[in-house]
């Protein structure tokens, strides 16, 4: 007779369980809403925690990381949150767009009305049944994602922002700060629909107190419409300790233009995962990213773009520079379907080790099912060139001044994909305020 064979759950895992079969029936959305939970937790209830067995987290066990599961926080007051927000500002120097702020994962504020662009809460907008819910989680290549389908078990605070044509020129923050006196967890998720035609400049911040050992498990998704343009920035500042799980999730139609660019250089631990399907013909695509670390912080971006429909261009560009002991990985797919003719599709992972411990793992991929197509990948990692670096410190430069300047020199080209000057200018300073601090 044979016997069911039970896994071994971690702490973590068995609090995950516990708390879904808690909370469940209490977590806000109609019956179709709690299918779809339901549907989710089963999707990562099979697997688990993900660990190496996993591809996709070959270099990052989950399991291994994640050795506890916090309680939710808490609904911070409007005097907490306004003070929270205040002392985790990811930018330098604030920027003049409206934004919508969460601390903790809550939504604490929203703009005064912005013509053509309609903000809801998450919860609202589950518990009332929005039509617009049904367009969460529509992105098929995300579907297996054991995090991701985390997120959509217990997804209930957030928003959903829709932008029209009417919007023009339309820009919007996304401002998640987090702080507290003891550990907890969120699982914030916002998803912007950007409208056939119009336009949208989206920056994305998340910044966290030191010292405090939270967790984040965080989704934005974006669709957007045929003809649609969206420059997407995103800054992960999160706390010293803090171990910050995001995902993007980016559906394209038809000739639209989207770019997106990441810095990374807060927490101890982070996977920021990037999954983008081309739908619609004509689509063109930059995606590019700056992960700065040091100490014994630990870094993956994984990327999978699915190039399912003809004549659509991308390009990724990836630079990592890695101090003392730190780890960092990219891993990055390109799918390329079987009727997808005409794509071009180009991908680079570079990497700049500053210290002999320093570890950088890259694992670029091409999936290519047709046969009209230009697509490349490729993967360095180095040290500083000794030649150049004489060079500099012959000329009077003291050497910690002239490692800076080669290494934001290493990192300008993707800091390029970065339209708007004002955000370029805050993400410059937060590298000078890295490399200031290794000096």
């Amino acid at each position: 007779m044979g016997a069911d064979v039970k896994p071994l759950r971690t702490a973590a895992e068995a609090a995950l369980i516990a708390r879904f079969q808690a909370a469940a029936n209490s977590l806000p959305g109609d019956s179709a809403t709690g299918r779809r939970r339901t549907e989710a937790f089963d999707r990562f209830e099979k697997t688990g925690l993900p660990t190496r067995r996993i591809e996709e987290f070959h270099y990052t066990d989950l399991r291994a990381l994640l050795r506890d599961a916090p309680e939710p926080a808490a609904r911070p007051d409007a005097a907490v949150a306004a003070t929270v927000l205040a002392h985790n500002a990811a930018f330098p120097a604030p920027l003049a767009i409206p934004s919508l702020d969460f601390v903790n994962g809550y939504l604490v504020s929203q703009p005064p009305a912005i013509a053509g662009v309609d903000i809801v809460a998450l919860d609202a907008a589950l518990a009332a049944g929005d039509a617009l819910t049904g367009r969460i989680g529509a992105l098929e290549l995300a579907q297996d994602n054991p995090m991701l389908a985390l997120n959509t078990a217990f997804m209930a605070e957030g928003a959903i922002v829709r932008v029209s044509k009417e919007a023009g020129d339309a820009g919007l923050q996304l401002r998640f700060a987090n702080a507290a006196d003891a550990p907890f967890s969120s699982a914030p998720r916002v998803l912007v629909i950007v409208d056939d035609g119009a336009s949208l400049d989206l920056i994305e911040t998340h910044a966290g107190a030191s010292g405090l050992a939270y967790q984040v498990n965080a989704v934005v998704e974006i669709i957007a419409g045929d003809g649609a343009r969206v420059n997407h920035t995103r800054i992960n500042a999160e706390g010293d300790a803090a171990q910050a799980v995001s995902t993007l999730s980016v559906s394209l139609g038809a000739d639209v233009r989207f770019s997106s660019f990441g810095l990374t250089t807060g927490p101890a631990m982070s996977r920021h995962q990037i999954f983008l399907g081309c739908a619609g013909e004509g689509a063109d695509i930059t995606i590019g990213g700056a992960t700065m670390l040091r100490g014994r912080q630990f870094a993956d971006t994984t990327l999978t773009l699915d190039h399912a429909v003809p004549n659509c261009n991308s390009r990724e560009l990836f630079k990592t520079v890695l101090d003392d002991e730190s780890t960092g990985v990219f891993q990055g797919k390109i799918i390329v379907r079987q009727h997808a003719q005409k794509t071009d599709g180009r991908m680079m992972s570079a990497a700049l080790l500053l210290a002999e411990n320093a570890t950088m793992n890259n694992k670029p991929e091409l999936e290519i099912f047709a046969d009209d197509v230009q697509c490349a990948h490729g993967a360095t990692c180095g040290q500083l060139d000794d030649d150049l670096l004489f060079y500099l410190m012959a000329r009077g430069l003291p050497r910690k001044q002239a490692e800076a300047l080669m290494v934001e020199a290493f990192l300008g080209e993707p800091l390029e994909f970065v339209a708007r000057e004002d955000v370029r200018d805050n993400l410059v300073a937060l590298v000078e305020g890295w490399l200031a601090a290794r000096g």
